[in-house]
């Protein structure tokens, strides 16, 4: 997730308030949020059920009060679930048996893709899912990273090893304090969107606005770096996925860098439509295997080839170190230094 100011910064220097901002990367929804509370319209795209839970979360937030009252309304329908537990080794340890069962029934009930209030809820839920629990209490798993959701087999052993137990939380009195810590901040007055959908159909998902984006800030999946569905499994479970990891969901990975540049070329020709005469595109990217001059040469490749020639650089490019990375603090010293990479241009 690039920081707010990232995006707040190209905000101020290349939009007006009214002005519309696309991200077809969307992630946590930062590109959009910034917009909104700029005075801007936010729109993007992601394939990542959990991109866009969290983002529609921030691009149309619902009400504190019809938030209460719904999760009133689960709690109360809670009581009569009787869903199983399941037996499985690793959810036996990473959730207490009751916070398992109403973790099941909200995942059966709440209506996120269609429904603001849920899509709320369900948001608030994935950042309490799992995390360091011994530090919070307002964390529903047993000790795990909040970032990223660790495979079954290595937190069973690393669990059995510490002699961990699941802590034993209550997810409706969580949620609603998550909830109003999260409704404790002004919320934007305008609203957005971030359709599930991929980033090389973004014009014809969103045909009201084409020839009216004048900015697009975004950061594509790295190259050879991460796999967001590997990543985020036990979220991507909670929204109604498998409970297991799977690897390679649409076009979260890449290990080819032949097949990764033709795809990015790719996704910019889907977002060619939306963008008005001067539209400028902000592009943060990087990979294992990417030096600063490929990246620049690469990216710029994939631009022409999917917008055409009138691609114009607006600065050399600026190369900064990933710090903090979400490996760290559960497996510490599992690889070297990342680098990540800016990059602007104006379309013509």
């Amino acid at each position: 997730m690039f920081p707010e100011q990232f995006v707040r910064k190209h905000l101020l220097a290349h939009t007006d308030p009214g002005d519309i901002v696309f991200d077809p990367f969307a992630g946590r929804g930062t590109t959009i949020l910034e917009s909104l509370l700029h005075d801007r319209l936010g729109f993007g795209t992601d394939l990542n059920p959990v991109a866009v839970c969290l983002s529609n979360a921030k691009a149309n937030p619902p009400s504190g009060t019809a938030l209460m009252r719904r999760l009133r309304q689960l709690e109360a329908e809670s009581v009569n679930s009787e869903l199983p537990v399941s037996d499985d080794p690793f959810f036996s340890l990473c959730f207490h048996d009751e916070t398992m069962r109403q973790l099941l029934f909200l995942r059966k009930t709440l209506n996120w893709r269609l429904d603001s209030v849920d899509c709320f809820i369900a948001a608030v839920l994935l950042g309490c899912l799992h995390g360091e629990s011994h530090k919070t209490a307002n964390c529903l798993s047993n000790r795990m990273p909040r970032t990223i959701s660790t495979k079954k087999s290595y937190s069973v052993a690393w669990w059995t090893r510490h002699n961990l137990k699941p802590p034993k939380r209550d997810v409706f009195s969580v949620t609603r304090e998550m909830t109003a810590f999260r409704l404790s901040t002004p919320m934007p007055c305008r609203k957005g969107l971030v359709a599930e959908v991929d980033a090389r159909q973004a014009s014809r998902t969103f045909k009201k606005i084409r020839h009216r984006v004048r900015l697009v800030v975004t950061s594509p999946p790295y190259l050879d770096m991460t796999d967001y569905s590997e990543d985020q499994w036990l979220r991507l479970w909670f929204l109604g996925g498998a409970a297991e990891p799977v690897r390679g969901i649409a076009d979260d990975r890449h290990r080819s860098s032949t097949a990764y540049w033709a795809f990015l070329a790719e996704a910019w020709r889907g977002l060619k439509a939306l963008l008005a005469p001067g539209a400028v595109l902000v592009v943060r990217i990087g990979g294992t295997r990417v030096s600063f001059d490929d990246a620049r040469a690469k990216l710029s490749s994939s631009l022409q080839a999917g917008l055409g020639d009138g691609v114009t650089p607006l600065d050399d490019g600026f190369c900064s170190e990933i710090v903090d990375r979400q490996t760290n603090g559960f497996r510490p010293g599992t690889s070297g230094r990342r680098l990540e990479f800016d990059f602007r241009y104006r379309i013509e």
